[in-house]
């Protein structure tokens, strides 16, 4: 869904005065419908994308959907969750001190934080433009 997501708010970004239906994006990102309408429901939710019910309906980005990170649409929608969850069940290497769960935290936290350098508008940007 977080895929999905980015690459909607991508593909509005780069033409933001264009109303897109949610089957015109089903078809374009091969993303089956349904499971696309969820996605644009929790963009809409978040205030990313503007919904307009109707025959000359269909969605668009919002400001805020402009400038979001991706690192922000990651987190949003993904949760902050532990990379490894080292007590349900308990691992036996926490006793003895492992350092596993430190360092995939320490690069989930750099994954996020370059995501942070981007935001949506950034990265519907044509290459070299």
């Amino acid at each position: 869904a977080t895929d999905a997501a980015l690459r909607v708010l991508m593909v509005l970004a780069g033409e933001p005065d264009r109303q897109v239906t949610v089957r015109e994006l089903a078809e374009d990102l091969s993303v089956p419908r349904q499971h696309l309408a969820k996605v644009v429901q929790s963009l809409a939710r978040h205030e990313w994308v503007l919904t307009t019910r109707g025959r000359a309906g269909g969605l668009s980005i919002t400001e805020a959907g402009r400038t979001v990170t991706a690192g922000a649409v990651v987190r949003a929608l993904e949760g902050i969750t532990p990379v490894v969850n080292c007590y349900e069940p308990l691992c036996p290497l926490v006793a003895a001190g492992c350092r596993l769960q430190g360092l995939l935290g320490d690069a989930h936290t750099a994954f996020l934080r370059e995501l942070d350098t981007q935001t949506i508008a950034d990265l519907a940007r044509p290459p070299g433009s």
